[in-house]
């Protein structure tokens, strides 16, 4: 459990993506009618439109774009790694020029929190440095050091300015060590006297062997707090979130559901199906019999396809309520068996079933 004052999250918890203060064709009403109270922006997006001071004015992020729920922002820090080749890193902060026009910016851990205070997240993600997947070892050490003294500085910053708005934010630092052990721990050492109401793990999921992954995260669940949510950013697939789950994870977050929709893919009881396929042309059954979303419960996949390949934006909508609707239900299901300390025995059959499924 998680609580904060736009209300208190149930975990294992996913988070739907509003990099841009919204998730991708959906309203806040629809987003919170599936079941989610907490979701994500972007701090870096955000920041470059429509711009961090003009959300502060309309009262933080919550009330710009009408979300009654909690709010995580990321700190800007993927963008450092994803947009490598335009920034230019360094221990003061990064240097980037903008993804729009090719303009230069310069963000330091402290104008990251400066962003997040304006925006009013509920949870601030630390500035962090995340290495590519295959980084050598002596670039992800000098990761992990800069990522710790930006957690640093970015906890001084907090702790000497406080909110702007009428509520309280939490910091969450960032474990980062690509897939080296001694450096995943080295960071977390360093991190978890920073972590007084949640901690993150990052720097995975960023082009390493799952495997490589998966041993990580289990290496970590006996250094990282027992009685703070553990996020694992980036991730992932229903399998990868019930795996993540019996390794001691808590929080997730991933595009799949939303970018899958709106290409044609659906996540389903029975595998992912791809809807723009010519063998849905004439099938009149619901998407998943099993699903209760306004897509299963009213349409069918002959209608959902035609509407798919003729660009129609509402194919698009019912698409990713549908996606959104099956990963919340997934968390649902997993808090469920969890309560009745039945995780283990539904995991197992849950992974065995879907071992048969392509794309799960």
């Amino acid at each position: 459990m998680l609580d904060t004052q736009h209300g208190s999250i149930k975990t294992p918890v996913f988070m739907p993506i509003g990099t841009q203060g919204a998730v991708k064709s959906l309203s806040p009403e629809e987003v919170t009618s599936l079941g989610s109270n907490l979701i994500l922006g972007n701090t870096y997006h955000l920041y470059l439109r429509p711009g961090h001071k003009i959300i502060e004015r309309a009262g933080g992020l919550h009330t710009f774009m009408n979300w009654p729920g909690a709010l995580l922002t990321d700190s800007g820090g993927y963008q450092v790694y994803s947009l490598s080749r335009m920034n230019k890193i360094s221990d003061e902060g990064v240097e980037f020029q903008s993804h729009l026009d090719g303009s230069s910016h310069h963000f330091t851990p402290e104008f990251s929190m400066e962003i997040q205070r304006s925006l009013g997240s509920d949870i601030i993600m630390a500035f962090d440095e995340c290495p590519i997947g295959n980084a050598d070892y002596k670039t992800v050490q000098k990761a992990v050091n800069r990522t710790t003294d930006w957690a640093i500085r970015c906890n001084d910053y907090l702790s000497k300015y406080g909110p702007i708005h009428d509520w309280d934010q939490t910091l969450f630092p960032i474990v980062q060590g690509s897939v080296f052990e001694d450096l995943r721990f080295k960071s977390a050492e360093a991190l978890v006297p920073l972590s007084t109401c949640g901690i993150a793990v990052g720097g995975l999921a960023v082009g390493e062997e799952k495997s490589a992954m998966f041993e990580m995260i289990e290496f970590l669940d006996s250094t990282l707090p027992k009685k703070q949510p553990r996020y694992l950013m980036g991730v992932g697939r229903p399998t990868d979130l019930v795996r993540s789950v019996r390794a001691g994870m808590d929080m997730f977050d991933c595009v799949l559901p939303t970018r899958n929709a709106r290409n044609g893919q659906v996540f389903t009881s029975n595998g992912v199906l791809n809807l723009k396929n010519e063998t849905f042309k004439t099938d009149l059954d619901p998407v998943d019999a099993s699903c209760s979303c306004p897509l299963c419960a009213q349409y069918s996949r002959s209608y959902i396809r035609h509407l798919l390949n003729v660009n129609e934006i509402f194919g698009l909508r019912l698409a990713s309520l549908h996606n959104l609707k099956y990963y919340l239900s997934l968390m649902d299901t997993m808090r469920a068996e969890i309560e009745r300390d039945n995780f283990k025995v539904w995991s197992d059959d849950f992974l065995k079933m879907m071992s048969e499924f392509k794309g799960m």
